[in-house]
């Protein structure tokens, strides 16, 4: 498996950059990081990057690690101009880039900055024609389409990917639409759950696949999940009673190991672990260091 991190995006930049290179220097395989505009809460006041613009600074500052967008909103970006970013990026990381793509669901963020919500069928089926855009972008020197929602005409994006192809991730786990879309359009797919859901949202893929006639291992599948991982009985048993709503893995190192062995043989290539939990600092890079150590065995 691949072991990857995902910085919150409410840090600064220097903290994100810091922790990135303590991630490369230790093992890890690749940095993922979110885009939004805002927090999904009601008070949006927090300092919070912006994604593609942070993915460029570290693909400079951060020499090693895949890099990628988890996931980039289709609504906030026309396809074609987000095919054009991620291809400049991918020269500048050295071919390091995965762009991760979904429908967009974060309302507040669509309601202040004036962008079009629809529908979640609208937004779905311009996640599906962005894939189109992207794609035909990447592979052809010319492009035309006249969709239902994007148009382009004798379209053409140089330079080209460094990677060929610049895999695509679609993110999201919905069952009729979304899986769909990443059997036909995705090299990688990734959903938040526990290895119960992985194993079952992965047979879906698999259906869906065969539907369109597709390899279902040609598809790369991670998955995140929140982390609390402690030697300490009491602090654990505290996490293991509090309601969350969110796939979490809760135990000591060794505990974490064996849920992390639950992913794998679910069918997970790569388990990709927010610091969202990890403390601040020093104290993070050593919650990072002791799961790079005794759960990825690195």
């Amino acid at each position: 498996m691949r072991f990857s991190l995902w910085p919150a995006p409410a840090q600064d930049f220097q903290t994100v950059v810091d922790i990135a290179r303590h991630a490369e220097a230790t093992g890890w395989d690749g940095i993922w990081y979110a885009d939004h505009f805002m927090p999904n809460a009601e008070d949006t006041s927090t300092p919070w990057p912006e994604c593609w613009t942070t993915l460029a600074a570290l693909a400079v500052a951060v020499p090693r690690v895949r890099l990628g967008s988890l996931v980039a909103g289709n609504t906030y970006r026309h396809p074609a101009v987000l095919a054009k970013m991620a291809a400049t990026i991918d020269h500048i990381s050295g071919g390091r880039l995965v762009l991760g793509l979904g429908a967009g669901w974060q309302e507040n963020e669509h309601r202040q900055y004036g962008i079009p919500f629809h529908t979640l069928g609208g937004r779905l089926r311009r996640l599906d024609e962005a894939c189109a855009v992207i794609r035909s972008l990447f592979e052809n020197d010319k492009s035309d389409f006249d969709g239902r929602y994007y148009q382009l005409e004798n379209a053409s994006l140089e330079p080209k990917p460094v990677q060929q192809p610049l895999p695509l991730l679609i993110g999201g786990g919905g069952e009729k639409v979304t899986l769909r879309i990443a059997a036909r359009w995705a090299d990688e797919w990734n959903v938040w759950g526990t290895p119960d859901t992985l194993r079952h949202k992965i047979e879906v893929l698999k259906q869906h696949c065969q539907d369109l006639k597709r390899d279902p291992a040609s598809i790369r599948k991670s998955a995140q999940a929140l982390l609390f991982m402690s030697d300490d009985p009491e602090w654990l048993e505290k996490r293991r009673q509090a309601p969350g709503g969110m796939a979490t893995l809760i135990g000591t190192p060794a505990e974490i190991r064996e849920q992390m062995a639950a992913y794998e043989a679910a069918g997970v290539d790569e388990f990709i672990l927010p610091d969202f939990t990890l403390g601040q600092g020093d104290a993070k890079k050593a919650k990072m260091d002791t799961f790079i150590r005794e759960v990825a065995g690195r």
